[in-house]
């Protein structure tokens, strides 16, 4: 299949090369690409492969923004329709289970610090290898196991879709994802399936389905369980973005009892295991949301533990978001012009996926609303990284 390209590719290159003082021929001895194919790409004579954007992306250390605009089509309903269809006609051996099962444990850790466009490819390459296994043959009880490991796969997937604003692609895999849970009778990744479409309705602005969706996911979860406790906090950001404060902080106190004693999993990074230090930042996003006045102070603390040093932290993604709640809380509290400068911060990290790109475009929107100083180049930072949309 042909790459597909979005035409604001070779202006995106261009203007990376130009604002770090490049030439075509500087840039070319860099990326070991010549000087008029470097030029055909920027005035769009030729298209880049995957792979080139993917490397003139690591050269120019554009944190992920030119190979998001250059994609191979796939066809998801197909390609998750198939593996759907080998699931219920086959059984898998038990030997390669543990394996599939710490793939799958390994891709949900690596989320939190990976780039969506990178973590695709390890996702649909893990999820292909389920598809080859399941023509294996097996117990019942081995079988299950492969089918919850590709409903977590494939959760997984549609959330990287979401990520990327893929909506097409990740309302694919979480059909697909729902029926491997309902086939293997995991009500959590049920759950984590319903939690994930309230996430990306909220994302959307439909706020109203976001809550549905999201209480919903309480209803079908274990009590206690991860997918319950993330769903109850989703759904205090849903109220949030309602500004409905009496249901934002009911739902904010349901949360604090679920998370009150709870232990930090092994993997705090796993995105589907719950982190009880995540509970600051839950609140610091949904009290920001929500124009709380305490929310400045709660989002202060809440950076200080992710990035004691400045450095972006372990967790760059977290700390991207942190930062963008802290402009948030800053602008309620009347401070455009330090919320413009961290909000810019955010973004330079290359860390804010483009699912959560709304939330710079609120901050620019307010503070160009005050006629803040540094409104001009907070804009010229945020076109400069502003993902395609799709």
């Amino acid at each position: 299949m042909v790459s597909h390209v979005d035409p604001r590719f070779g202006v995106l290159l261009r203007t990376l090369r130009t604002r770090q003082g490049l030439s075509l021929r500087a840039l070319g001895r860099l990326a070991h690409r010549g000087k008029s194919h470097l030029h055909d790409l920027e005035t769009g004579t030729k298209a880049p492969t995957p792979e080139t954007a993917r490397h003139l992306d690591e050269v120019l250390r554009a944190g992920g923004s030119l190979a998001c605009l250059v994609h191979q089509p796939v066809d998801h309903d197909a390609e998750a329709g198939e593996l759907l269809a080998r699931v219920r006609a086959s059984d898998v051996s038990t030997e390669t289970l543990a394996r599939i099962e710490a793939g799958v444990e390994n891709l949900a850790s690596a989320y939190a610090t990976t780039r969506p466009v990178d973590l695709l490819p390890r996702v649909r390459k893990q999820l292909a290898y389920v598809g080859r296994l399941l023509d294996g043959r097996g117990t019942l009880a081995q079988r299950r196991r492969l089918v919850v490991a590709g409903g977590w796969l494939s959760v997984l997937r549609a959330t990287v879709h979401i990520d990327l604003l893929q909506q097409s692609a990740a309302g694919a895999h979480l059909r697909t994802a729902m029926a491997f849970a309902e086939d293997g009778e995991d009500p959590e990744v049920q759950a984590w399936c319903l939690e994930t479409q309230a996430w990306e309705r909220l994302t959307r602005g439909d706020y109203r389905r976001a809550i549905d969706l999201a209480q919903q996911a309480q209803r079908v979860a274990p009590r206690g369980s991860s997918a319950h406790i993330q769903a109850t906090a989703q759904e205090a950001r849903v109220w949030a973005r309602l500004s409905d404060v009496r249901r934002t902080r009911d739902a904010l106190d349901r949360l604090n009892r679920l998370t009150t004693n709870l232990s930090t999993p092994e993997r705090a990074e796993h995105h589907y295991r719950y982190d009880p230090t995540k509970a600051l930042a839950y609140t610091a996003t949904t009290l920001s949301w929500a124009g709380d006045p305490a929310a400045e102070q709660i989002a202060r603390t809440a950076l200080a533990e992710l990035d004691p040093h400045g450095d972006r932290g372990e967790r760059p993604r977290r700390s991207a978001s942190a930062r963008l709640d802290l402009a948030m809380a800053l602008l309620a509290a009347d401070q455009p012009d330090e919320a413009s400068v961290i909000a810019a911060d955010a973004i330079r990290s290359g860390r804010v996926v483009s699912s959560n790109w709304w939330r710079a475009r609120e901050v620019l929107r307010r503070v160009e609303l005050t006629g803040a100083a540094e409104a001009a180049a907070f804009r010229e930072v945020y076109e400069a990284y502003r993902p395609e949309s799709r």
